[in-house]
């Protein structure tokens, strides 16, 4: 039921990208502490958080309705279900591939740099810090959707699976060497996705 995948989804987009998110999120609140000290306009952190959170509960309610298509797929083709493993490796190495793409790397660059980010895209009052925590919710989006739908095939509550997705974000996000980081996990998404696409039962 819809209540309930959405209920899933947020625990968990909480659990895999807070702590991704967590340099950005104490940044904001490290500004606007700063503007609270000079009795200037105060915004609160939850603002921008809830901007955050806004675009992460709306592409789960995509994920939702793209969930419901699979199953449907899977009740009235028996094909599909004969070849999840194929299909689990196709998205695999779709996911690598965007690893390897500009938007990627436009949207992890975005993510690595909170300070910058804060101080680019500032906008004042509570409104402005609402439109700011969508801004970043649209990159990290745009940085981690299709490692999220990578947990369809993997395991929408495989704890061993959010496990090492978060660690990858995490990697991706806050090391230096980040993007070599995304790199690396391209080729092996699409090594793993080819291999479950030519030997499924493996």
């Amino acid at each position: 039921a819809a209540p309930l995948f959405l209920t899933i989804w947020i625990v968990m987009m909480v659990a895999m990208m807070f702590p991704t998110a967590l340099p950005m999120i104490l940044t904001f609140s490290k500004v606007y502490e700063g503007k609270k000290t000079d009795k200037k306009s105060f915004v609160p952190t939850w603002v921008f958080v809830s901007g955050y959170l806004l675009i992460w509960t709306l592409f789960g309610v995509v994920a939702y309705v793209l969930a419901l298509g699979a199953q449907t797929l899977m009740d009235t083709m028996p094909w599909f279900m004969g070849n999840i493993a194929r299909i689990g490796g196709i998205l695999l190495i779709l996911a690598g591939l965007y690893q390897l793409s500009p938007l990627k790397q436009i949207c992890l660059t975005k993510c690595q740099s909170p300070l910058q980010f804060i101080l680019s895209s500032w906008r004042n009052g509570y409104f402005g810090s609402l439109r700011m925590g969508i801004e970043h919710g649209v990159y990290c989006l745009g940085c981690c959707w299709l490692l999220f739908i990578l947990l369809f095939p993997l395991g929408i509550m495989n704890i061993g699976a959010m496990a090492l997705l978060t660690l990858l974000i995490f990697a991706e996000k806050s090391l230096f060497f980040g993007q070599k980081i995304a790199r690396g996990a391209a080729f092996l998404f699409i090594l793993y996705g080819i291999s479950a696409v030519f030997y499924p039962q493996i």
